[in-house]
């Protein structure tokens, strides 16, 4: 497998800078943690990457090709995934039909085997599973698709916390698997436990990167570039993002 190598992607909506000189890598077999307040650029640069809008400048290397010309349904044959927020399922099909989109044959057993809740849910359409079984399904049916580089866009959104700690471990398996994954989640601690490396966006630039377990030791570090400022240090009131695990 091969990971994704971007340098100076930059991105523009309506004529504004949103995304501005990124580099980052996203390694095989390793999770690449991307945080950021609100606002940030975090899910302007995975839609970039994956197609969904395009890039205005910059190059992304997949096995070392560039695959920023190429349309979108060409990256993802060439093994680029991407997990968008709101749970993309497919709700009128049933569970297995959702699955089978992604390998389009019988082969979807490793889906039911990472999440065995999905096994009881079969013939049920997607639109009437809870949203832990839609992320559930959306995160098995990528995995099918057995890309090499996954992004995935705040999985945990609007999911109880439960759930949310449900999910992360199978996100580790996949990237123990040798998928490369870039991730972006507002529980930074939960994130920066699974994660490898981890980097803070900030109005579209990368203002802070370093080993997940570092950051994760230096919280000061990640409130400070969350508030864009190195000044002082800011209070607990003024953090805006979840330091701790979800409750």
């Amino acid at each position: 497998m091969s990971g994704l190598d971007v340098r100076g992607l930059e991105v523009q909506r309506a004529g504004f800078p949103i995304v501005t000189g990124v580099d980052l890598t996203v390694a095989p077999g390793r999770i690449t943690v991307l945080l950021g307040p609100n606002g940030a650029g975090k899910t302007t640069l995975l839609e970039a990457l994956s197609g969904r809008i395009p890039a205005t400048a910059g190059a992304a290397l997949l096995d070392g090709v560039d695959v920023l010309p190429l349309s979108r349904r060409a990256r993802a044959r060439s093994g680029l995934a991407h997990v968008e927020q709101g749970r993309t399922v497919f709700g009128d099909l049933t569970v297995t039909e959702n699955l089978l989109v992604a390998v389009g044959n019988d082969e979807i057993g490793p889906a039911f085997e990472m999440f065995p809740e999905l096994r009881r849910r079969t013939d049920v359409p997607a639109r009437a599973l809870s949203g832990g079984e839609q992320q559930m399904l959306v995160l098995a049916r990528a995995m099918l698709a057995r890309p090499r580089v996954l992004l995935i866009d705040e999985m945990s959104l609007g999911l109880a916390p439960v759930i949310v700690r449900r999910l992360f471990p199978a996100v580790r398996a996949l990237a123990e698997e040798g998928m490369a994954v870039l991730l972006v989640e507002q529980y930074a601690a939960l994130a920066l436990s699974v994660g490898s490396e981890a980097m803070v966006l900030f109005r579209g630039r990368i203002v802070l990167r370093d080993s997940a377990a570092e950051l994760s030791r230096h919280s000061d570090r990640l409130h400070r570039a969350y508030l864009g400022a190195n000044e002082r240090q800011p209070s607990a009131d003024e953090l805006p993002i979840h330091l701790k695990e979800p409750m």
